[in-house]
């Protein structure tokens, strides 16, 4: 288990983004969630990322990037820099999406 928040792939980004963040072909991807400070984050925590209502893997956060403005709503948002690539699940676990940051205490990564 581990700590951290999960995050949905939106459908529109496509397979090819998620893959992307296992495969070796980037080293570290950029995730956002409203706030002005991390208030239950710290580096070494993850991001579980799940795609099309199924979990797929997790990344570790290497650092944050505070004083961000959301372009659509002008409200601050924080920059969540993780290290790619990730831990790949060998098959994915059913997991509900949803839009925006939820916490989690990593119960749902297999053991």
């Amino acid at each position: 288990m581990g700590f951290g928040i999960t995050k949905t792939i939106p459908a529109k980004a496509g397979i090819e983004v998620l893959d992307s963040l296992y495969d070796g072909s980037r080293s570290e991807y950029e995730f956002h969630m409203a706030g002005k400070e991390p208030a239950r984050l710290k580096s070494g925590n993850f991001v579980y990322t799940i795609f099309g209502d199924q979990l797929y893997g997790r990344l570790k956060i290497r650092e944050f990037i505070t004083g961000g403005v959301n372009p659509n709503s002008g409200k601050p948002r924080i920059l969540i820099i993780v290290e790619a690539p990730g831990e790949r699940l060998g098959a994915p676990v059913p997991k509900q999406g949803h839009r925006g940051t939820r916490y989690t205490d990593g119960a749902d990564w297999p053991s």
